[in-house]
């Protein structure tokens, strides 16, 4: 497989980076979080000047018409700054989903320019199923969905509803009649909701022209990129562990002079370059045709992922002794938002099912 990368993406790498470094610190976080929203509209919009909101919108519709490839960078360089607003969650698996559809070439434009924010709202709790009835030309859509991230914030959820015995999809406006959300925080500190849907009442333009096979693409595609965001947590994680190593004093000496210590950041880094690699491979095949190719390797990457993870997570906070607990220091902050991706997309138990399964068409 080849890994390398153009230059031009080595310079897209860069400058998020850069914009995480300069414009979007850790202390500017902390405000952010603390704020009655919990997301930056400022932030959102510096992220449209730079072109990130428009990295995977196709040319055609004013976008930069990016890749999984691309995305696997950006990930990379935000994932370090935490970012609170639903870059994930819109401008990859929404965006993923309307290139499909129709109705893309209308919204897509305006969600590059960061004017409108679209997220998918899928999963349902224990039992419950979101239905759709037909009354005349209009549709009704009754049911509940869960978690669904950033809902607070945006301007449509892109809602999954059962219809007949097939699986539709809905752009609902977040003030559409019958619609209710219980937003929250979530324990890496974004903000997400339970969405409650009674009788809401869309026009049939309302529905798009894709159903479940691009609502997988779309999936997957965004779980690529989560892969890609933990590992980018994961590298700041390990260089801030080796540095505190290198400085902490005890005894006289530095602290990563134990053996016993230097085998742990040894241990860790190994973890990192597995989920490295195997984040690579869901990029390049999260976009592929055949669904059970696709889901073997994005099943794989997510456990080699979530494993990496838990561990590196663990022993960040662990090395750094008590101060690895605090708030004030970024690494606690690492560990939640790692431990949060662990679960989020299926756990380990769920993605090694699906590796099983999928096996069984290879």
């Amino acid at each position: 497989m080849d890994f390398s990368f153009t230059e031009e993406q080595r310079q897209l790498e860069d400058t998020v980076s850069r914009f995480v470094a300069k414009d979007y610190t850790f202390e500017k976080r902390r405000a952010i979080l603390s704020s009655a929203e919990g997301w930056s509209r400022e932030a959102w919009q510096q992220l449209a000047d730079l072109g990130l909101l428009a990295l995977n919108v196709p040319e055609a519709h004013g976008g930069l018409g990016g890749g999984p490839a691309d995305t696997l960078l950006v990930m990379n360089a935000l994932g370090p700054g935490l970012p609170l607003e639903p870059y994930l969650a819109s401008a990859v698996t929404a965006t993923a989903l309307l290139r499909e559809c129709r109705q893309g070439g209308e919204l897509l434009p305006a969600m590059a320019a960061g004017e409108i924010i679209a997220v998918i709202a899928h999963d349902e709790p224990n039992g419950a199923t979101t239905h759709c009835r037909v009354t005349g030309t209009d549709f009704l859509l009754d049911g509940r969905k869960c978690v669904v991230a950033h809902a607070a914030a945006v301007d449509f959820l892109i809602v999954s509803a059962r219809l007949d015995d097939e699986l539709a999809l809905f752009l609902v406006p977040r003030k559409a009649a019958g619609l209710t959300l219980d937003s929250y925080p979530t324990l890496d500190g974004t903000r997400a909701a339970e969405v409650r849907l009674e009788g809401v009442r869309l026009p049939a333009a309302a529905r798009l022209d894709a159903g479940r096979e691009a609502l997988a693409r779309a999936l997957d595609i965004g779980l690529a990129a989560l892969c890609a965001e933990a590992v980018g947590i994961m590298k700041a994680a390990l260089d801030a562990t080796v540095d505190y190593l290198r400085t902490r004093q005890q005894f006289g000496q530095p602290i990563g002079r134990f053996q016993a210590l230097q085998h742990r950041a040894a241990d860790m880094l190994m973890h990192y370059e597995q989920a490295k690699s195997m984040s690579y491979l869901a990029a390049m095949r999260c976009t592929a045709q055949d669904a059970h190719e696709r889901r073997r390797a994005l099943a794989a990457a997510k456990v080699t992922v979530n494993r990496a993870a838990r561990f590196i997570g663990q022993q960040a906070v662990q090395l750094h002794g008590g101060m690895g607990m605090t708030d004030e220091l970024v690494v606690s902050h690492w560990f939640k938002r790692l431990t949060a991706i662990e679960l989020l997309a299926g756990d380990s138990d769920t993605h090694l099912q699906q590796f099983i399964q999928a096996s069984a068409y290879a």
